[in-house]
């Protein structure tokens, strides 16, 4: 008989990707409900002992204090209307850049809140020393504990299963609508506090003490302030205290150059050229970016322990990417059946579903299902078979029927145990082995009674788009690598399908953690994604390390995020996240600095014309008077932290692209534009003020 190859179901296709629960998005939360209370919190944000964390913002409010004590007292060169206009401009750039960073900070107060909600009076049935179980409120478990969780209850915090098996709604914290299967042992036994049973009962091992749990993590996250500077806020916060006293010394000898020319400069006029000059802009909206950063990465169902791991992210060099579960779907699927000559498609198809019937795998519920919908026969009630199940040992499984033997497994196992040699194999069953390992796949032998009957093609799904996004990654500089316990051939195929760079085959932990050390020896940061405990020390080692939520206890601990949606692919999105973040603050710290360079030559030559004639000539911009040009100024000031609040809450999207593009880029976009803005704006705003008679 001719052989035999029966393509998988457009069906069984459907099925793999309805498998995959829809995200549930988070919407953003409406601005127009949120500027009322963050208007209120920017007034409370005055107190210097919270202004203190901006330093420049701080010495705005220092400014605007003294201008204000100013207005009282008489001074000819400046009016009181102008020096009372000048001080609450000051107090406007102050209440602005609180109200920027409260308004970022006020887009994760309601789900804070809600999880806050959640949590209280929270009860467990915590195991005492006699097996006996008492009820005691959720905030006095403690690491260790032992409490027993029953269907309609909540977990009452983060844990391992030690017993049981149960579905959980996870809504509550991940946002998915579909309940998970939580059971003890394997990668899959880590539960949630706050999450609901849905089915049966679980013992479940507590591994957080109150407030250090995925929820509280969740909530200081998502409160903001209560958020750790990163590295480079607070290297930001270095350079940006540098400039602010490099201009406060130029401010201070402006003072005795007009002395020299027999002429004075008022005090008012010299604290509001102190602030145009300093870098406010981005001391007023640095908080901002970096709270509006960790609100994009909450919103994707990530908890990142540190910001310093966001930061890195954004700098990644090679992206380490697990393919079971992150390239392709996980669970190897039934795709085809290839009788051996000889024999029937439906004889091939009876002996592979009798061999499949009490395997519990992905791979074995995969055959079952394949086969019942393209040969339909009757089936043995399961108490009529002796199951063989799978061992590592043997690399077997199957069942024994009315004297009948079925089994399926490894080619090397099968034809060891029916007695055959690799080369007594029908040349063309031994083709087809052949061709699905080489395309990616795994060959399971079907024999029964002794009789090898043909092959099954198991199948890794690669995630569709999951190409594309290795290319934008690519365009970015971002070499992304391939493990996987597979051999080289097979992890070879499945590479070229997904659009790899690189592929690391047969991985242990010990390879693993010897090729991010060399990647990171090279001077390259690493970023790896990993649920199991074997993937802990490559977590712990990696400068990005993204632990599953639904994995091991110990991969959770190593990693330095945690995905609660447990999707391994998150952390292509988790990269775009730190670049943005990264890109913002550059963007607009670029943007500040030219800002404050134009600044002072655009105010310096009005300001000094009456003391030195001769600098009138550089009044390229012909602004009506030191009046008008300091306020003018001033005004602007204020007024350009207001127009780039969008922007910094937003973050500036990051194109699939080189460093050196993104950085000509933003140096051509953020660099020129913040010289010449300046120019334009403070000239319309001096005609402005000149046509309204305001100064």
């Amino acid at each position: 008989m001719m052989n035999m190859h029966v393509p998988a179901s457009n069906k069984a296709a459907d099925a793999l990707a309805k498998s995959q629960p829809a995200k549930a998005e988070v919407a953003s939360t409406a601005i127009s409900a949120l500027w009322r209370p963050a208007l209120i919190q920017a007034f409370v944000k005055l107190d210097p002992r919270q202004l203190q964390r901006s330093p420049v913002m701080l010495v705005v409010e220092l400014t605007a204090i003294l201008t204000t004590v100013l207005c009282f007292i008489p001074d000819t060169a400046v009016p009181t209307f102008v020096a009372a206009q000048i001080a609450l401009w000051l107090w406007f750039t102050v209440l602005f850049a609180n109200f920027a960073e409260a308004l970022a900070e006020g887009r994760g107060k309601a789900r804070a809140d809600s999880l806050k909600a959640g949590s209280e009076g929270l009860s467990a049935r915590r195991r005492a020393g006699d097996g006996s179980y008492q009820l005691v409120p959720a905030v006095n478990l403690r690491k260790g504990d032992v409490v027993r969780v029953e269907a309609g209850e909540m977990i009452p915090g983060d844990g391992e299963v030690i017993e049981g098996i149960a579905a959980v709604n996870e809504a509550a914290i991940t946002g998915e609508s579909a309940p998970v299967i939580r059971e003890s042992g394997g990668d899959r036994s880590a539960v949630t506090g706050n999450t609901r049973l849905v089915s049966d009962w679980l013992l479940v091992r507590i591994t957080s003490n109150p407030g250090e749990s995925t929820l509280d993590r969740m909530i200081a996250l998502v409160e903001g302030a209560k958020r750790q500077k990163t590295p480079n806020e607070v290297a930001l916060d270095i350079l940006l205290i540098g400039l602010t006293l490099i201009f406060l010394l130029v401010v201070v000898t402006l003072q005795p150059f007009a002395h020299f020319a027999n002429g004075s400069l008022p005090l008012v006029f010299l604290v509001a050229l102190l602030v145009t000059l300093i870098p406010t802009t981005i001391g007023g909206l640095l908080s901002a970016i970096g709270i509006a950063g960790m609100d994009r990465l909450v919103r994707l169902n990530v908890i990142a322990k540190s910001g310093r791991a966001v930061e890195a992210a954004g700098d990644v060099h090679v992206l380490l990417l697990d393919k079971t579960g992150t390239i392709t779907f996980g669970n190897r699927r039934c795709s085809a059946i290839y009788p051996a000559p000889g024999v029937s498609a439906q004889v091939l198809a009876e002996a592979a579903l009798m061999a499949s019937l009490a395997d519990d795998t992905a791979e074995g519920k995969s055959i079952v299902e394949y086969l019942r919908e393209l040969y339909p026969q009757p089936e043995p009630g399961s108490d009529l078979l002796t199951a063989v199940p799978f061992s590592a040992e043997t690399r077997l499984s199957g069942v024994d029927y009315q004297g009948r033997v079925y089994r399926k497994g490894a080619v090397d196992s099968v034809l060891s145990f029916v007695g055959l040699k690799r080369s007594e194999l029908a040349p063309a069953l031994s083709r087809e082995i052949d061709k699905i390992a080489q395309s990616g796949g795994t060959p399971l032998l079907v024999c029964a009674e002794g009789r090898m009957l043909g092959a099954i093609h198991l199948k890794d799904v690669v995630k569709p788009g999951i190409r594309e996004r290795f290319a934008e990654l690519r365009k970015l500089g971002i070499r992304t690598v391939m493990v996987t316990g597979d051999n080289p051939l097979t992890a070879a195929a499945i590479a070229a399908e997904a659009g790899v760079d690189d592929v690391l085959a047969e991985a242990t932990p010990e390879k693993k953690l010897a090729r991010i050390r060399h990647e990171q020896n090279d001077g390259r940061l690493v970023a790896m994604c990993g649920d199991g405990a074997n993937d802990a020390p490559a977590l712990a080692q990696a400068d990005v390390g993204m632990a599953m939520n639904d994995g091991t206890q110990a991969a959770r601990e190593a990693a330095n995020m945690v995905d609660l949606d447990s999707d391994p692919t998150k952390l292509l999105d988790v990269v775009q996240i730190g670049k943005e973040l990264l890109v913002t603050r550059g963007a607009l710290t670029t943007f500040s600095i030219a800002n404050d360079v134009a600044k002072y030559f655009a105010i310096l030559p009005a300001l000094f014309a009456a003391i030195y004639p001769q600098l009138g000539v550089l009044n390229i911009m012909g602004l009506a008077s030191p009046q008008s040009a300091i306020l003018s100024a001033i005004v602007f000031n204020a007024l350009i932290i207001v127009v780039l609040i969008p922007l910094a809450l937003r973050g500036v999207r990051v194109q699939a692209a080189s460093a050196a593009h993104l950085l000509r880029r933003n140096l051509l976009i953020y660099g020129v534009g913040g010289i010449v803005v300046p120019f334009v704006g403070i000239k319309l705003i001096d005609m402005l003020l000149t046509a309204l008679h305001l100064v």
